[in-house]
């Protein structure tokens, strides 16, 4: 299939001007019948890889997917956009049952869900074979992999669809997934010589940062409050904990509901439905909540408890701002935290099992004291290389963390290690080393006589959870190595030995002891600045529509949809169309609503037209002009007058005629691209668009620098735009 026919059906049955970065290209080798393996991050478009194909070309396309109370919202958008989609699952009658099972035997779908116990029956298998099966993908795919962070025992036989449907191509898609953890996919799921594609796994929209847990409850309460009527995820270890900060928050008047395993079906059900529909806005939830949620305008993810692993963190975290837009990832960090789920650990029957657990968590401590840039420690985390010495999205980026000279504390922290094996022919762990230095009188210092070594009581000057602290930093940087077994013990390295002989300066850190502060309303990566009283009026548009059809509101039009339109006042079913995420049906069966509302609005403020400060060239906001006087200037345009001139010749702003050009030459009008941009310049910016998108020039701006003007970038924008249509 042509690269025009995929785009064509990109705008008409998604809304959407272009692909993101590796779509394209997994979409044409899946119509070509290869297997694929893609790690896209999540946010990254992985579910268009194989929903795009399955509307071109004949058969079904089967999806696996791991939990079933998603896939309803699944079906429901792909239903919205015009997708011929079903599942099948335990949440249907016998006869809605009958009635899909039905369509499917006529061909009425393009598209099946189902859960990996589902398909894998005896009984589903011989129907598929039925079905013309065109493709099977399997989503969530390290689920097949016991190395990876959600391990499921079923994913392992869907490799016996292989000797079922050896002609169909398998596409197998996760968002997270360790060097180890691919080639588990690859060999249990017998992917035949599969086109590879790993995306980076940066997430230029999320901020993260970490503070010290102090009173949870109350940086919670003071980080939900300063974030109004935004949705977000809290998660805690226990169920417990879920119900009683749902609970509190409740009696503090935020909108929230637990969820967990161990409540009732129909409750966790309807507390799930409260808060897709954005009836709820906070969600309390055990880590089981969310792999997989559709939800695209979840705006946090705060981390009540600390995670057990760096993959469990990402891919949790991965759930907020998944339409691209701003949001925050905030974990409230404790030493406490460390030795519950070291208890945890220690409670696994396989020795094995509690190992790679314990390193698991020894890098997730990591990442939660480190001092450097925490996304290039996450990339870092999954072999990729940030580049940047500065991300300007995470605490230590944005406040770095004050240091000091770390020499003495140091040297004091190896030869207590030092002393203590000397003295006991055995190694002790980080506590037991924190008791001597401070001089405690534990049992097993007195027993083991350890209150008579000679570093015993030499770290006075700073508190157990300091020197916790620094113990752990001084680990990171490589003088000390901590074993991962049952008793978790520390021994000097060669590095340690060199420190201690050389008296070498060392620099430290210092623990932040801040709670988490107000929120700072800063532009971030992602962030598209809009008419927000424009913007919640259509918000409220979506909701009561979402209610009347029993959807949730983003199944309608997605927040960056709504922001758009709150940018652009679409007053004409072209303009309307032009919106990201509007496609053919669904500017047939919304757009005059949206449309209608976008004009009383304007009737009613008549001098509220937006104008960003990042693309405003010169002067105050534009007027709104009528479609001749836009014509006039595009006439003298093409004439070979300069912006400048056509706006002194009509006492016009620069900005105003730009705009007029812009929307002439999407409308159709005649531009030659290569008289204004050479070859080079078109290939960059070419570039920077498909990694960007182009709903909003400023990211295109801020990336590219002071090479191209906003003029320049809105003339391209409008040509790439014309061409795509």
């Amino acid at each position: 299939m042509s690269s025009t026919a995929l785009f064509r059906t990109l705008k008409q049955s998604f809304g959407y001007d272009s692909f993101r970065p590796l779509q394209e290209e997994i979409i044409t080798d899946a119509l070509a019948g290869r297997d694929v393996f893609a790690l896209l991050p999540t946010g990254g478009g992985k579910s268009l890889c194989f929903q795009l194909p399955a509307l071109i070309r004949e058969g079904l396309t089967v999806v696996v997917s791991p939990l079933i109370a998603l896939m309803k919202d699944q079906v429901d958008a792909l239903t919205a956009s015009g997708v011929a989609a079903t599942f099948i699952n335990s949440t249907l009658g016998a006869a809605e049952s009958k009635a899909r099972l039905r369509g499917l035997f006529n061909g009425e779908y393009r598209m099946l869900y189902a859960a990996p116990e589902r398909l894998m029956l005896d009984g589903t298998i011989e129907m598929l074979r039925q079905w013309n099966v065109a493709q099977f993908a399997i989503d969530e795919a390290h689920c097949i992999s016991e190395w990876g962070h959600d391990f499921r025992p079923d994913y392992r036989q869907l490799a016996k669809l292989r000797d079922v449907f050896p002609g169909v191509p398998f596409m197998a898609l996760t968002a997270t997934a360790t060097e180890r953890v691919r080639g588990d996919i690859v060999k249990h799921l017998r992917l035949r010589e599969p086109r590879t594609y790993v995306a980076s796994f940066n997430r230029p929209n999320l901020a993260y940062r970490v503070v010290p847990k102090a009173k949870p409850y109350e940086q919670t309460l003071a980080f939900v409050r300063g974030r109004k009527r935004e949705c977000g995820i809290i998660y805690c270890s226990s169920r417990k904990a879920t119900e009683s900060v749902a609970e509190r928050l409740v009696a503090d008047g935020i909108a929230a509901r637990p969820y967990h395993a161990g409540l009732d079906d129909k409750v966790r059900a309807r507390n799930q439905e409260l808060f897709l529909r954005d009836e709820i806005h906070v969600i309390c939830a055990t880590i089981a909540f969310g792999m997989g949620i559709n939800k695209p305008n979840v705006r946090f993810v705060l981390h009540y408890d600390l995670p057990k692993n760096v993959e469990g963190y990402y891919q949790v975290t991965g759930r907020a701002g998944r339409d691209g837009l701003p949001s925050e990832c905030l974990l409230l960090y404790s030493s406490g935290d460390v030795v519950k789920q070291t208890a945890f650990i220690d409670e696994k029957p396989d020795p094995e099992e509690q190992r790679v657990a314990r390193e698991q968590l020894q890098k997730m401590v990591h990442y939660a004291e480190c001092a450097a840039c925490r996304r290039a420690e996450l990339l870092r985390y999954f072999g990729e290389e940030f580049g940047e010495p500065n991300c300007g999205g995470c605490d230590n980026c944005l406040e770095p963390r004050e240091t000091f000279d770390g020499t003495l504390a140091t040297q004091k922290f190896l030869s207590c290690v030092y002393r203590l094996r000397q003295a006991s022919r055995f190694g002790v762990g980080l506590n037991h080393l924190v008791e001597v230095l401070t001089g405690g009188a534990s049992e097993k210092v007195l027993k083991w006589g350890h209150d008579k070594v000679s570093t015993y009581g030499i770290g006075k000057e700073h508190t157990r959870a300091e020197w916790a602290a620094l113990g752990r930093e001084i680990i990171r940087l490589g003088y000390c190595r901590q074993s991962t077994e049952k008793f978790s013990t520390i021994e000097l390295t060669d590095a340690g030995m060199e420190i201690l002989r050389s008296r070498k300066a060392v620099t430290l850190t210092r623990p932040p002891a801040e709670p988490e502060r107000g929120r700072e309303d800063k532009r971030r990566v992602g962030d598209i600045a809009c008419d927000e009283a424009l913007f919640e009026t259509l918000r409220q548009l979506r909701k009561e529509i979402a209610d009347s059809r029993d959807v949730p509101a983003y199944i309608i039009f997605s927040d960056v949809s709504l922001r758009i339109m709150a940018r652009e006042y679409p007053t004409t079913e072209r303009a309307l169309a032009n919106i990201t995420g509007v496609g053919t049906k669904k500017l047939d069966e919304f757009g005059a609503q949206f449309m209608d509302a976008i004009q009383k609005y304007l009737r009613e403020n008549p001098r509220q037209v937006y104008a960003d400060e990042i693309d405003r060239f010169n002067g105050p906001p534009p007027k709104k002009v009528a479609a001749t006087t836009s014509r006039e200037s595009w006439r003298m345009f093409a004439a070979g007058q300069s912006f400048a001139q056509i706006a002194r010749a009509r006492s016009l702003t620069e900005q105003t005629v730009v705009k007029h050009i812009a929307d002439a030459i999407e409308a159709g009008e005649s531009f030659d691209a290569d008289a204004h941009f050479t070859a080079a310049e078109q290939q960059e910016l070419n570039a920077a668009f498909d990694q960007l998108s182009d709903y909003a020039l400023g990211p295109v701006k801020d990336a590219l620098g002071d090479r191209y003007d906003y003029s320049r970038l809105h003339l391209f924008r409008a040509a790439r735009r014309a061409r795509k249509r």
